[in-house]
């Protein structure tokens, strides 16, 4: 079997804790996140503010979810 690597978390546990994260929004993208939901909260959740770090945030969580899709997809193949 393959054996898969991890991405490195960048936010901490105590970072995370402080942004008030909800548990599900702690994940490899949370250190984006991060900054995504200050700037809203300082621009009261305009849709035109924040447009790069809402696309970085989100691209990170689409490069995740391939990450994962072609995980689970070896571990499918070698069964």
């Amino acid at each position: 079997m393959a054996e898969f690597e991890e991405p490195e978390m960048k936010a901490t546990a105590k970072e995370m804790a402080e942004a008030r994260l909800p548990l599900r929004y702690r994940d490899y993208c949370a250190h984006m996140l991060i900054p995504l939901n200050k700037c809203r909260h300082r621009s009261m959740y305009l849709p035109w503010k924040c447009v790069e770090e809402r696309h970085a945030y989100e691209k990170c969580e689409y490069e995740d979810f391939m990450r994962r899709s072609k995980m689970l997809a070896q571990i499918k193949d070698n069964q």
